[in-house]
């Protein structure tokens, strides 16, 4: 077997390869190898340098996370009493970071005396992403190397720097633009030893606060207050930056560990470390073989120019790929690629984007107003009115005109995939890919496999979600899908607490305080109450003994009421400001009076148990039938689409977290204590029932 750590010696120097693809994660054979070759290097008396470089395209991605959770993760060395050793090295150790250098990694390098890069190379400390900080000396010797502030910055946001930032920063030493990087790195080290370089410990640096302004750290915690509500680790961290001011490295290093073992405990670490593995897992389709040919995706056909339609195009232009965007009408066309400039041009003035790299995207959208045009597309996304009639009819045309072996997808939100693959000659080509709003940021996308889709579709559609920067995950055919099927209980029981006697304001804010992005409420007064009443009109049958079901929201939209854009819905919309409506909170009585239903006083924790307990009970059932391949797939669905916390894990990982046993019997207790609204609603699912009576979890179920 390869060794995953090589070892050589050129004249002088020692050189260290990490060589662990994929991305020399951290684990215990790599940290072991780094440290038996550090020892080669140390003993060898004509050694008078140590480079440590990488055999990948990468220098190191950081902690293996096939160890998370196991022994090794804790066998020694260890990071956090590794990296004191190679700081207190008596010959100068180079890091040559030939690309991503994050967390471990670039705390790999925070330990070395001297740091260089390639232009590409980019360097972070991601690990506040995960639930935790980082734990083997970044929040310590950060601080030192670049100040206070751009540490904090760095770390409690998790994003990586380019290499010409960490230049201007301090962070390393020089940047080299060549082709044999290695051969550099050597010559580099031969010139320090040349010179007689120093040996430079952070342990001999104190943080520089000369600059650093009075109250910034309580200025910092009011600065991200509001988005990183509920997470644990971003105040840890802070805390972390505080002690490498206060503290000598060492003490500092003893109270980052204290920290890192506070935040690694926490159900916001579980939560956030599960969502990390479902982005891995979700691409990973039961039979589907990940080797098999692509279709070849060089062009694509949008049809329809509206909010939707050119939010997509602007997500394949974005990734490079040419778009031909079809309109009936020569207005609606116009008004479309009028849009699309217009969101390019937000985007540059605010710095996300260059005006050289505004102009080729815009410049790979097309419009048209004939079928003719998407003869020779590779894939088409219809983005048309959400009715299945014009939907088929769309389809029907696609089959004359599209070429052999093009993929014919379906932008729905809750349409029978397989009904409009009917209509064409080839249902093995269809596909149903459900963008949400606004499309063009928007990480989510629901790619629903209809009956006789192809294995190679469906594979090369979720590559080519990857591709424009997509958080993909496969469902199956059902009303709804996995997103929109889970949110009709949560919408459900919202509305019905109203009826019942709450306000649209306090379930708002009890599902806010939760953590969701915003209430259910606000949320369809956004989405339009007349969108989810037409969605309605395609289950009434199974809605019919039920008469108080999403009957407010039903009688608002008859009323005219469609939300925001109206300027009134369950809400009062005067500019940005929302208000409380008198006239709703009376319908809400009248209505209650009509169907016999009792108005109370209702508490905060009804209205989170009835809600997420509605859901997860859906999802329970979603599950058990396939329509999606695991739970964690229905958490990405959530977080990354419906606005439920990150910091919960998704429906799914909080069902787990507080114990199916306890989500059975807020169930059962529903059931028993609502009367006929209980019985229809809260009935539990029969996996539910069996994974609480066996002491296991939803991710513990395989189908």
């Amino acid at each position: 077997m390869t060794p995953v750590v090589n070892y050589e010696v050129q004249g002088e120097v020692a050189i260290i390869t990490l060589n662990s693809p994929p991305v020399n994660g951290l684990g215990f054979k790599l940290r072991a190898g780094i440290m038996n070759s550090y020892e080669n290097a140390i003993n060898d008396a004509a050694v008078k340098a140590i480079v440590i470089t990488s055999a990948q395209k990468l220098f190191c991605g950081g902690a293996d996370i096939s160890e998370f959770g196991t022994e090794k993760m804790n066998m020694e060395p260890v990071l956090p009493t590794m990296l004191p050793v190679l700081e207190e090295s008596p010959k100068p150790i180079i890091a040559a970071i030939n690309g991503f250098a994050l967390g471990g990694g670039l705390e790999l390098c925070l330990a070395c005396d001297y740091r260089i890069a390639l232009p590409h190379a980019s360097l972070g400390l991601p690990e506040v992403k995960l639930g935790i900080l980082p734990g083997a000396g970044g929040t310590q010797r950060l601080p030192r190397l670049i100040g206070p502030q751009k540490a904090l910055e760095m770390i409690v946001s998790g994003n990586p720097i380019n290499a010409q930032t960490a230049l201007d920063l301090g962070l390393i030493d020089h940047i080299f633009k060549t082709d044999d990087f290695l051969t550099t790195a050597i010559e580099y080290a031969n010139q320090l030893i040349e010179s007689k370089a120093p040996v430079k410990s952070c342990a001999d640096l104190s943080v520089d606060i000369k600059d650093l302004p009075n109250n910034f750290f309580t200025d910092f915690r009011t600065s991200i207050a509001r988005r990183t509500k509920g997470f644990f680790a971003p105040e840890r961290c802070i805390q972390a930056v505080e002690a490498s001011i206060e503290l000598p490295l060492a003490a500092g290093l003893k109270k980052e560990i204290e920290l890192f073992q506070e935040c690694a405990v926490t159900p916001q670490a579980r939560a956030q470390q599960h969502l990390f593995f479902a982005e891995r897992a979700a691409g990973r389709i039961p039979g589907l073989d990940p080797k098999m040919p692509l279709r070849d995706i060089k062009s694509v056909g949008i049809i329809g120019a509206g909010t939707m339609g050119g939010g997509i195009a602007m997500n394949f232009a974005n990734a490079g790929i040419e778009v031909k965007l079809l309109e009936i009408k020569g207005d609606a066309l116009e008004r479309g690629l009028k849009a699309i400039r217009n969101n390019y041009e937000i985007s540059a003035k605010r710095g996300k984007l260059t005006s050289e790299k505004m102009e080729k995207s815009i410049g790979l959208i097309n419009g048209t107003l004939s079928y003719d045009d998407l003869s020779d597309v590779d894939l088409v996304i219809e983005a048309v009115f959400e009715n299945i009639e014009i939907k088929k009819s769309v389809f029907q045309q696609l089959d004359k005109v599209c070429k052999p072996g093009a993929i014919l997808a379906t932008n729905t939100s809750y349409l029978d995939v397989d009904a409009i693959a009917a209509v064409t000659k080839r249902p093995q080509d269809v596909i149903g890919l459900h963008f949400f709003s606004p499309a063009n940021v928007m990480k989510l996308l629901e790619i629903v496999r209809a009956t006789h889709t192809a294995n190679d579709v469906l594979l090369t559609v979720l590559k080519t979600a990857q591709r424009i920067k997509k958080t993909p995950v496969v469902s199956g055919i059902c009303w709804g899908f996995i997103g929109n099927r889970m949110f009709e209980p949560y919408g459900r029981e919202a509305t019905r607490l109203v009826l019942e006697g709450a306000t649209p304001a306090q379930v708002d804010k009890a599902l806010t305080d939760f953590g969701c992005a915003m209430g259910f409420l606000s949320v369809i007064d956004m989405a339009g109450i007349d969108v989810g009443f037409m969605a309605r009109e395609g289950i009434r049958e199974r809605l019919n003994h039920d008469p108080s079901y999403q009957v407010l929201c039903d009688r608002l939209n008859n009323l005219g009421r469609f939300g925001q854009k109206t300027g009134r819905g369950f809400y009062i919309y005067e500019g940005r400001d929302r208000l409380e409506d008198p006239e709703v909170i009376e319908l809400s009585k009248t209505t209650a009076k009509e169907l016999n239903i009792s108005q109370r006083n209702i508490s905060d924790e009804e209205i989170v148990e009835r809600t997420i307990y509605a859901m997860v009970n859906e999802g329970a059932r979603i599950l058990e039938e396939g329509v999606s391949y695991r739970s964690s797939d229905i958490d990405l669905v959530f977080t990354n689409g419906y606005g439920f916390p990150a910091f919960r894990g998704g429906p799914m990982q909080y069902a787990d977290e507080v114990g199916l046993d306890v989500v059975l019997a807020g169930m059962k207790k529903y059931q028993s204590e609502l009367g006929e609204h209980g019985k229809n609603w809260f009935e539990p699912a029969p996996l539910l029932e069996k994974l609480a009576a066996q002491g296991k979890s939803f991710k513990d179920y395989q189908a």
